[in-house]
């Protein structure tokens, strides 16, 4: 739990570089990459989800 916390905010504070970093050079790759890193974030968290309801779900059932 607390790995995928760190993961997430590490994956924050890159989004949040690359986005300051496309305002300073107006490069588009920066975007894309921060584009990349979110999706890569959104995925982490719906297929964490996804394993603590299972988890929950054959502890204690329904």
């Amino acid at each position: 739990m607390i790995v995928v916390r760190l993961l997430l905010i590490l994956i924050l504070i890159a989004v949040g570089i690359s986005l300051i970093m496309y305002v300073v050079t107006r490069n588009k790759g920066y975007v894309r990459f921060a584009w990349q890193l979110f999706k890569f974030a959104l995925w982490l968290v719906l297929v964490f989800a996804a394993l603590v309801t299972m988890g929950r779900i054959i502890l204690y059932g329904l």
